[in-house]
């Protein structure tokens, strides 16, 4: 599989490509929240700072999926979550990560991740996952990462768990 980084200056240039995986993604979910038009709000949202970093897997000129997000503020934290006091340190938030249905159980969305987090420059890396999605977070659980809560960030937002892992 090859893997193209993407920053913030590209963000223009990669937001369709992003919103079509999203598409193939939630294909046949009737959930208003997944929608295209909703998520386009969260991908202009984070790929609007400045730090933004995305990693998009290939397989033969087609995208597998993607991963991207960006560093907390200082004290920052998920909307719906007060951050716990014993996480110290720079966090990276993991805000999306999709990989294409035909790709998924490969491995594939393993190395997507490593490739984002390699380069973070942080202390740790926080994600959420619908708790709806029990084997998504028992996978997260499997590459180190620990539930430190549940939020619901919006009024129309599934409830998440919280995870994080050390860097």
């Amino acid at each position: 599989m090859e893997m193209t980084r993407y920053v913030h200056a590209d963000a223009v240039g990669v937001r369709g490509l992003v919103l079509d995986v999203h598409d193939e993604a939630y294909a046949g979910d009737p959930d208003p929240f997944h929608s295209r038009e909703r998520f386009a709000y969260f991908v202009d949202l984070w790929s609007g700072r400045e730090d933004w970093s995305c990693v998009l897997g290939w397989e033969d000129g087609d995208a597998v999926g993607y991963a991207y997000g960006s560093l907390f503020k200082p004290g920052g934290w998920w909307k719906g979550h007060r951050r716990p006091g014993e996480l110290r340190g720079a966090v990276f938030a993991l805000s999306e990560f999709m990989v294409v249905p035909r790709w998924r159980g490969t491995g594939r969305a393993r190395l997507i991740h490593d490739e984002l987090v390699a380069s973070v420059s942080a202390d740790l890396v926080t994600l959420l996952v619908e708790t709806g999605r029990p084997g998504v977070r028992a996978l997260y659980e499997l590459w180190g990462y620990r539930a430190v809560g549940e939020a619901k960030p919006s009024e129309d937002s599934p409830v998440y768990a919280v995870m994080v892992r050390g860097l």
